[in-house]
């Protein structure tokens, strides 16, 4: 049975986040106060409306509590964003998701009982300035404050190295979830596994292990 998602908002975030569960083929209900920009996914999502989801007997007439998930994605107005995100939890929807604006905002939606706050563009920054700092980083995702998973680019220092050679996890305490060559992603590789200059290696540790991992390892200048 496919799972039920509610979009609110429908600016750059909410929009693409209705059209990415849309084409997974799950049933998406689209809504905004604008009619413009619900017109505009009349034909992506399974049904789009023009409401104002601060309202109590509006979510009421929507069913939104039948709903599996509903993201909160409204842009500028963090009033409407409390409030509809309070609506929803007195209504006891199942996941509730909410895009925050700033950290006192985040600290609200946490307080009223919001399932999951997001912060895109903040995230965004963060693995852009990892990507910046590193020309060995790739990709990079935080997963608390100390933890994280990263995708390295492995360069002439661990060519034809293998990993029970490299001894990762003993000397930086980190584990290699995947080696990315080419098409082709070995999980979990095994430790007689060779490294090739060019493979995007996928790792998960503490930050500065990560760090000194790949100023040893990853670093070629």
């Amino acid at each position: 049975m496919k799972k039920q998602f509610a979009v609110i908002g429908l600016g750059r975030f909410g929009g693409s986040i209705c059209k990415a569960l849309s084409e997974q083929g799950m049933e998406v209900l689209a809504i905004d106060t604008n009619e413009d920009k619900v017109n505009q996914f009349a034909s992506i999502a399974t049904h789009a409306v023009v409401a104002d989801t601060t309202d109590e007997n509006t979510l009421k007439s929507l069913g939104i509590r039948n709903f599996d998930h509903v993201i909160v994605a409204i842009g500028d107005n963090i009033q409407s964003s409390i409030l509809t995100t309070l609506m929803l939890v007195e209504q006891n929807v199942n996941h509730i998701t909410v895009k925050a604006q700033n950290d006192y905002h985040e600290k609200v939606l946490h307080k009223i009982g919001a399932h999951k706050v997001v912060h895109p563009e903040r995230d965004m920054g963060i693995r852009i300035a990892h990507n910046i700092v590193s020309k060995n980083v790739l990709d990079y995702l935080e997963l608390s404050e100390e933890y994280s998973i990263v995708e390295l680019e492995a360069g002439e220092a661990v060519d034809g190295r293998s990993l029970i050679d490299l001894d990762i996890r003993a000397k930086y305490g980190c584990n290699i979830m995947a080696i990315k060559r080419g098409e082709d992603i070995n999980v979990s590789p095994a430790a007689t596994e060779h490294l090739m200059k060019d493979d995007i290696i996928i790792v998960i540790g503490a930050d500065k292990d990560i760090t000194r991992m790949e100023q040893d390892l990853f670093d070629d200048d």
